[in-house]
């Protein structure tokens, strides 16, 4: 016996590849029946509608179907409300006629043909209820504030159960917490009652989904009271009441539910657990969860209800043990134990049993392993016949929970139930044993084209059919050798898996199906394609409301695969506004609003892959102004601002500046106070007294400052005496006998009360005499007369109001009006440094001379004439100031070999003092200027012979020149330099034995005692060879020349007579008696065009005449009258040629230009210089 379990454990083994690879059979060929669609289990339906029991099933040849009900054949055709939809077993019971409540029964269908027979699940009918609350009238509840209290819902019982929730009259929801919370039956709890729990509006509410009804109980009416309030109005109003002794204390948790220091649960296996604990106590009670034997499950765990309930989905056999609720406030802790037990209903451990397709002669083996707690059973049927009152199959054996087939035979295909069931369920499973005899094919659609990203995992299908099963092989392009190994890994099911595409992996693919019965091939193609990847992302943008912001991304994708675009808002669509500019690889948002925040994702799709970046859109405006300013803890001079800070929009305020206006003295103006931060909302303020401050806030954030506040309350401070006194005193005279005292007069703010003046006070300094006092109006000075002229005096201004003086004031000084100085600078001589230099000294005036502030000195200087004979007076006086105290001073730029003449006076703030007796001194000679001019004269072959003009300034007596020179060849090369000296008188020389034809170039500089002066320059070219101007003369003379010169005159010529002859000007113009006068040709201007003579037009539009150059401003200016001076060349702005011929406005084009080469015609020629060209080669 044992030795037959090893074999048939070894042939389990051997099949389980037939088992994993079982494939479907196309519909083509021969099969029994397989249910494809069928109603649940537990199929609840809603009485108001036909009820559908859905039964599918596949099948060659297609299957037929019956039913049975509550177990016994249910004869269709005898029910005339139940119809069966054609090729299908789905019934449809029509509820029109009868009660939806006759049909429900357990019901099951069974497909078959001649292969086989499937049948269904049990499927028990029930239809959906959903029941009124009974009627009942519930008292009011009154309880004392600080107890426990449980409002009981008790919903009807409904099929399936219903949701509960609890409102209000005005179906809101009514507001739940740690304290007040609903239970999992719909119970609401309250762990202590407070006085705004009192309402007569708790009213709980049943939703029954199926009909999508809701049902509603009583309200109840609750009223918390405390115990002054019960003892005066219970016995009134609620007689049958027990009345409350004692108010209610804090307490420690006690459990309202569950009860009991345990208790315990069972729950299936993948349902949901929920446990609860509701405790009440005095302070509310805090609720926490653990598990005795372990941790608790953190990705299936929740808590509901304020942590009062624990909820682990997808439960397992780990869940089950000891779990413990902690409720604690700070006078205790209270722990319950919940054990939790966990059964299990029948599940799958491998999978259902699969069909089997096998050839004659096969071995196959059908599993049906399951699980379940407890254990379940196992029970075998063919063609829905328990499987021990089935025929006998020598190929079949059934051991457990398995079927091993050996050597099937054809005909003995049929549908195996499975059915695995325990007390909390079952299984039921069909699975077929086909018997086939079919050559390969394969079912993947032929030269089908798989695409894919390149590095990632490529899978190409060869979906197979043939019995015996087809062994798949894959060849690739050249179908070399079969792709085994890495990176190629072959799937059972035939498909050929790539883990990690690349470019090369591109190409033809050939899959080859084999079995005993023949070959099969299929061709499909794998591209591989570049990734989608966004290379620019979005960035964060934080934009001020009104403008605009552009969010990039752009992508790169592969070129057969164009991407879209999708641009999402905080994971939903964009909103539908005309502001919102996508295009492929930007997000544009123009007149940005509020709305417009939030997360924007960027989604690149290809058929492929996608990419994706988002990026936050913040808004930022500026704040809100400030709210609710209010003034509080005010004294004398200082008050409590406090304020209430507006929408910061998205940027946090940074300040708040505070402004006052000072209504009785600066009435409509607002001045700047103080700042704080813009975390503060509070500010003391100091105060100034008597002002009618009005206050208001302004926010600063990183956009800018809000609008004001709304200005606060008025609050005045008391008049007192000012606290300061005027500043900026200066005293200073505006004649020579008066002290003008000024200051800096205080505002109303410094005022500190009404009734504003002055007290001035001043006396002469260093006397020990009493202040002068007198008071002054509110002014800003105050002018002392008769005093001494520029004398210090000491100063004082006070500031009085009507509560009194200012505090003493300090000490400033100034001195009376100036006068002009009576005294001049003694010992005044000047000291020769150089030819153009000399420094004057001088000693200074005495203080007492100069009444006034000392400002400087003025030096008055200027050149009587040159010492040189030659050279004409100079009386041009010059000045040259020197600020401060000084006693010396420096003249620069002097005249060499020159009488100068000075003198030197002292200036104060009014003016200058009388001058020092004038002196004069001579300046030594210089180096003399360059010559006045150098011409060259009589050039020949080798002489020339250069004049030249003495310098005008000689600076001294001219001692004699230099002459230098030296030849400069065709590339402006320099030669050596040769060097005469010549006498003084001398004012031309000729330079012999020069080479012919040369360029030289001439320095001549003048010279004194002090040495040479500045040269001046000419250059000069000697003249050729006589041969060689024989040779260019004999050229000149040549028949052949004078010919082709004659010829061209005569074309010029007859091209002027044939232009006469056309364009016959006499009597066509109104002007032409001024031509007549004007008969000369040089008068006449020929036009550019048709070689004709400009003629004179009298048109309304005034155009410029042909070949003219408009004004840079676009206009021709025309007189009234075309007969006007400037036709004439009178007047206006007429031209000249260079010969004095006038071009005025008869000429079409300036006749010359300046160019790089000299000056040519910048026109065709006029007739005088075409003229002039005839006469000169005539």
């Amino acid at each position: 016996m044992m030795e037959r379990r090893r074999m048939d454990a070894a042939l389990l083994v051997l099949f389980l590849v037939h088992l994993a690879t079982a494939l479907e059979v196309p519909l083509d060929l021969p099969q029994p029946p397989t249910i494809t669609h069928q109603s649940p289990k537990d199929y609840i339906i809603d009485p108001r509608e036909n009820i559908i029991i859905q039964c599918e099933a596949k099948g060659k040849p297609h299957p037929s179907f019956s039913w049975t009900r509550n177990g016994t054949h249910f004869d269709i055709d005898q029910d005339p409300n139940v119809t069966m939809k054609p090729h299908s077993g789905t019934l449809v019971v029509d509820i029109s006629r009868t009660k939806a409540e006759q049909y429900e029964c357990v019901y099951q269908c069974t497909a078959r043909n001649k292969h086989g027979t499937a049948v269904s699940n049990n499927i028990v009918v029930r239809q959906s209820r959903s029941p009124l609350w009974s009627k009942e009238k519930i008292k009011p509840i009154v309880v004392q504030e600080g107890v426990s209290l449980v409002l009981p819902c008790r919903p009807p019982a409904g099929l399936p159960p219903p949701i509960i929730f609890w409102m209000d009259n005005n179906f809101q929801r009514l507001p739940q917490s740690r304290r007040v919370s609903q239970s999992l039956n719909g119970d609401l709890y309250f762990s202590n009652v407070l006085r705004e729990d009192s309402r007569n509006d708790y009213i709980c509410y049943a939703r029954f989904p199926y009909t999508q009804t809701i049902q509603q109980k009583q309200p109840i009416t609750v009223k918390v009271l405390n115990l002054d309030a019960i003892n005066d109005t219970m016995a009134a109003f609620y007689n049958d009441t027990d009345l409350f002794s004692d108010p209610a204390d804090e307490r420690k948790p006690t459990f309202l539910i569950p009860s009991g220091p345990s208790s315990s649960k069972m729950v299936l296996r993948g349902q949901v657990l929920e446990m609860e604990c509701i405790a009440e106590g005095l302070p509310t009670p805090e609720i926490s969860w653990t598990k005795n034997s372990g941790d608790l499950p953190v990705n299936r765990t929740s808590y509901l209800h304020y942590q009062k309930t624990l909820r682990i989905v997808n439960v397992s056999e780990s869940d089950a043990g000891d779990y413990r609720c902690t409720a604690r406030n700070k006078l205790g802790t209270v722990y319950h134990t919940i054990h939790i037990m966990v059964k299990a209903a029948p599940f799958w451990i491998s999978g259902a049993p699969r069909n089997l397709v096998l050839a004659p002669g096969e071995d196959g083996v059908l599993t049906c392993r399951a699980s379940g707690t407890p254990k379940p059973s196992v029970t075998w049927a063919m063609n829905g016949i328990p499987i021990e009152n089935s025929p006998k199959d020598l190929s079949r054996k059934v051991e457990d929970d398995t079927i091993i087939f050996s050597v099937v035979q054809s005909g003995s295909s049929a549908v195996y139930q499975c059915n695995v069931s325990n007390d909390y369920g079952y299984l039921l499973s069909n699975a077929f044993v086909n018997v086939l005899s079919e050559t390969p094919r394969v079912l993947t659609q032929a030269n089908k084209v798989y695409q894919v990203i390149k590095n990632h995992r490529a899978l190409l299908d060869c979906a197979s059919f043939g019995s015996p099963i087809p062994r798949i092989t894959w060849f690739k392009d050249s179908r070399s050798s079969t792709l085994d190994g890495d990176p190629y890994m072959h799937h059972d099911n035939g498909t050929l898996e790539i883990h990690v595409a690349q470019a090369h992996h591109s190409g033809k693919y050939t899959c080859v199906a084999r079995n005993t019965l023949g070959i099969y091939e299929n061709h499909v193609y794998l591209e591989v394609k570049d990734p989608t990847r966004i290379l620019k992302q979005p960035d964060y943008k934080q934009v001020q409301r009104g403008r605009s912001v552009v969010f990039e991304c752009k992508v790169t994708y592969d070129p057969s695969l164009q991407p879209t675009v999708t641009w999402l808002k905080d994971d939903g669509e964009l909103p539908d506004d005309e502001r919102l500019i996508v295009d492929f690889d930007s997000l544009t948002i123009t007149d940005v609003t509020e709305n417009d925040a939030g997360v924007y994702t960027c989604i690149m799709n290809t058929t492929l892959d996608q990419d994706s970046a988002r990026a936050e859109l913040t808004v930022v405006e500026r704040p809100d102004p400030p709210t609710d300013l209010e003034l509080t803890d005010k004294k004398k001079r200082s008050v409590q601002l406090t304020w209430t800070p507006g929408d910061e929009h998205n940027s946090p305020i940074q300040k708040f500046l505070i402004q006052y206006e000072d209504s009785l003295h600066h009435r409509g103006h607002w001045h700047n106070l103080t700042e704080v931060p813009g975390t503060k909302t509070t500010a003391h303020l100091k105060l100034s007294p008597y002002v009618h401050y009005i206050f208001r806030v302004l926010a600063v954030n990183s956009v800018g400052f809000s609008r004001p506040s709304f200005p606060s309350r008025m609050f005045k401070t008391e008049p007192a005496a000012p606290d300061e006194n005027p500043t900026g005193v200066h005293g200073f005279g505006t004649e020579h006998d008066n002290l003008v005292i000024s200051w800096k007069p205080l505002t109303g703010l410094q005022s500190n009360g009404p009734g504003l003046h002055y007290k001035v006070m001043w006396r002469q300094k260093l006397m020990e005499s009493d202040w002068t006092k007198v008071t002054v109006a509110n002014n800003s000075k105050f002018v002392v007369s008769g005093t001494p002229t520029f004398v210090p005096y000491e100063l004082k201004v006070q500031a009085v109001n009507d509560h009194g003086a200012g505090p003493e004031p300090a000490i400033a000084h100034g001195y009376s009006g100036e006068d002009l100085p009576v005294a001049a600078p003694e010992n005044v001589q000047a000291v020769l440094l150089n030819s153009t230099l000399s420094e004057v000294h001088w000693d200074p005036v005495p203080p007492k001379s100069i009444r006034g502030h000392l400002k400087g000195y003025k030096v008055y200087y200027w050149r009587e004439r040159s010492l040189h004979k030659h050279n004409p007076h100079h009386v041009e006086k010059q000045i040259l100031t020197f600020s401060g105290n000084h006693t010396h001073g420096i003249l620069p730029g002097l005249h060499p070999f020159s009488l100068y003449s000075f003198n030197v006076r002292v200036y104060n703030g009014k003016g200058d003092g009388p001058p020092s007796p004038t002196q004069q001194f001579e300046t030594p000679e210089g180096v003399p200027g360059p010559p006045t001019s150098l011409v060259v004269t009589n050039t020949n072959m080798d002489t020339l012979t250069l004049e030249w003009n003495p310098p005008h300034d000689r600076n001294g007596h001219i001692t004699g020149y230099t002459l230098k020179y030296q030849p400069v060849n065709n590339s402006n090369e320099l030669g050596p330099v040769e060097e005469l000296a010549l006498p003084a008188n001398a004012t031309s020389f000729t330079l012999l034995n020069l080479k012919y034809s040369t360029r030289y170039k001439f320095y001549l500089n003048a010279k004194t005692v002090r040495g040479a002066g500045t040269a001046i320059s000419q250059e000069a070219v000697t003249i050729m060879d006589e041969a060689v101007t024989s040779r260019q003369v004999d050229i000149a003379t040549q028949g052949w020349f004078i010919g082709l010169m004659c010829a061209i005159a005569l074309l010029i010529l007859i091209l002027l007579i044939i232009c006469f002859i056309q364009r016959n000007k006499g009597g066509k113009y109104p002007v032409k008696e001024k031509e007549d006068a004007h008969t000369d040709p040089e008068f006449q201007p020929m036009k550019d065009d048709d070689c004709t003579f400009g003629e004179y037009s009298d048109n309304e539009d005034h155009k410029p005449l042909k070949g003219s150059r408009t004004p840079s401003n676009g206009t021709v200016k025309r007189d009234d009258s075309d007969d006007s001076l400037v036709d004439y060349g009178e007047g206006g702005d007429g031209q000249f040629n260079e010969d004095g011929s006038f071009i005025g406005q008869y000429s079409g084009k300036s006749v010359s230009r300046e160019t790089a080469e000299g000056h040519e015609s910048s026109e065709a020629p006029s007739p005088i210089n075409a003229m002039n060209s005839l006469n000169s080669f005539v």
